[in-house]
């Protein structure tokens, strides 16, 4: 997911990491220049699995880990928040949709990266690769928030 994005985008960067199991794609965008980023996540044995890859690579400093529903978490955001998003839920879940509903009415982030099935209905056009059954889709907000500078 992370390829589709050129190196300078992540540098610096703020990132959320939605839907987080064990925050694979964090974790990897902090080792690639990310300043920070947040995990949201609510399955108990995700969350332990996340703190644990998070204290073993001590990045600690760097990261905070919400255990708490993404859908209710992007609710709250406002424009600007994080500069990229990530979102991986359960393929076939209409949570993805509500996830880019969201930030289509309030861009929180300028970018966000979208895991799905490739027959997921319902997602705007962006820029997307498939690999096998699955997919990476790439959205970019229309004008960049006043909160990015």
């Amino acid at each position: 997911m992370l390829d589709l994005l050129a190196p300078h985008e992540l540098k610096g960067a703020r990132v959320l990491d939605l839907f987080a199991g064990s925050g694979a794609l964090g974790l990897e965008a902090l080792s690639r220049g990310a300043s920070k980023c947040d995990f949201v996540e609510n399955n108990s044995s995700a969350i332990h699995a996340l703190k644990a890859n998070v204290a073993a690579l001590r990045v600690t400093k760097w990261t905070r880990v919400f255990d708490r529903d993404a859908i209710p978490f992007v609710m709250k955001l406002t424009a600007g928040t994080y500069d990229i998003a990530f979102a991986d839920p359960p393929y076939g879940s209409k949570k993805l949709n509500l996830v880019v509903q969201q930030w289509q009415a309030v861009s929180y982030s300028r970018i966000l990266m979208l895991e799905h099935a490739t027959d997921h209905e319902g997602l705007p056009n962006g820029t997307t690769k498939q690999f096998g059954d699955s997919a990476v889709t790439m959205l970019r907000a229309k004008k960049a928030p006043d909160a990015l500078g």
